[in-house]
C-alpha cells in the first residue's frame, strides 16, 4: 500500500494581484503565505512551490544520504543540506530549471572522495531526485568536515 501525503491551497483573485495560503494536512507543515510576487521577487515572509520543493528535496536528499552512508558502514554523525531551485522563464512558460544540493557533512572515518561518491549515489536514489528526472538539471556538492 502507498504512504499518501497531502497539502491544500487555497486562491483568492487573478496571479499577479492575488495571494493565497499553503499547509500540510497532517499539522507538521503550517499554514503559510503564498502570492506571484514572493515567488518571483522578495519573499516578504511568504513561501513558493520553489521554496517547498527544495524544502521536500533537502529532507529527501538527507535522508537517502544518511541511508547511503549507513551502507558503506559510515553513519554519518551529522549532515547540514542546503537545496537550491531555480525558477525562470524559459521561452513562453515558467518553469524549476535545477536543484543544486549542497551538504556538509561529518562522517567519522570516511574519505572525501568515498564522501562525494555517496553523496551522487544518494542524489540519484532519493525519490525526490527520481521525480524530477528528465525535467530539472540536478546538481550536488559535498563537503567533508
Amino acid at each position: 500500500m502507498a504512504t499518501q501525503r497531502t497539502a491544500e491551497a487555497t486562491w483568492e483573485n487573478d496571479l499577479l494581484h492575488g495571494s493565497g495560503r499553503v499547509k500540510g494536512t497532517t499539522g507538521a507543515l503550517s499554514e503559510m503565505g503564498i502570492s506571484w510576487s514572493a515567488r518571483t521577487e522578495a519573499p516578504q515572509g511568504k513561501t513558493s512551490p520553489e521554496e517547498l520543493l527544495a524544502a521536500a528535496h533537502a529532507s529527501c536528499f538527507a535522508m537517502a544520504f544518511s541511508n547511503t552512508l549507513a551502507k558503506l558502514q559510515h553513519p554519518p554523525k551529522h549532515l547540514r543540506v542546503r537545496a537550491t531551485a531555480s525558477f525562470e522563464k524559459v521561452g513562453d512558460a515558467f518553469t524549476v530549471t535545477k536543484m543544486d544540493l549542497e551538504v556538509h557533512g561529518e562522517v567519522p572515518g570516511l574519505e572525501a572522495k568515498a564522501f562525494q561518491e555517496a553523496a551522487s549515489t544518494a542524489a540519484q536514489s532519493c525519490p525526490i531526485s527520481r521525480a524530477l528526472k528528465g525535467n530539472v538539471q540536478i546538481g550536488v556538492t559535498a563537503h567533508l568536515g
